[in-house]
């Protein structure tokens, strides 16, 4: 096997595994988020009004368009890290760049989350909004084990 073939196979077995982990990571990240809780909750333990429940499925709409955007700006900046590894095979300014994208595009992603529950908390009377706020408070501070 000659010399540029071996530096394509490393090339191509670095910039899988840098997917491969940029991936894993964001899959472990988003399981410790409150969603699934937040989402029983309010979907099928409140019993929420019909103009509750209007507004809710509103905020739902927006919110899943924004979440699949920063989602995809997530695979995109794994991808900008992929071919920057591939290229730089160090940790050079593509590198750093594209760490910096997706550290960003997760950053957006958490705190429209985190807008996403305090309005659908406004839509909650008082009592609805406080066994929201413990469940959200359980979920944040919940053993990740």
């Amino acid at each position: 096997m000659t010399r540029s073939a071996r530096q394509l196979i490393v090339t191509g077995l670095i910039a899988l595994a840098a997917g491969l982990v940029g991936a894993f990571i964001g899959g472990w990240m988003f399981d410790k988020s409150p969603a699934p809780a937040l989402h029983q909750l309010v979907h099928h333990d409140l019993v929420l009004d019909p103009a509750q429940r209007a507004r809710i499925d509103g905020l739902e709409v927006t919110f899943a368009v924004r979440k699949r955007l920063l989602e995809l700006d997530m695979r995109s900046a794994n991808a900008e890290l992929a071919a920057a590894i591939q290229s730089e095979r160090g940790y050079g300014p593509r590198v750093t760049a594209a760490v910096d994208h997706f550290h960003a595009a997760m950053g957006q992603l958490q705190k429209e989350t985190i807008e996403h529950v305090f309005a659908m908390r406004a839509v909650l009377t008082p009592p609805q909004a406080a066994k929201l706020d413990r469940t959200v408070v359980k979920a944040l501070t919940a053993d990740p084990a």
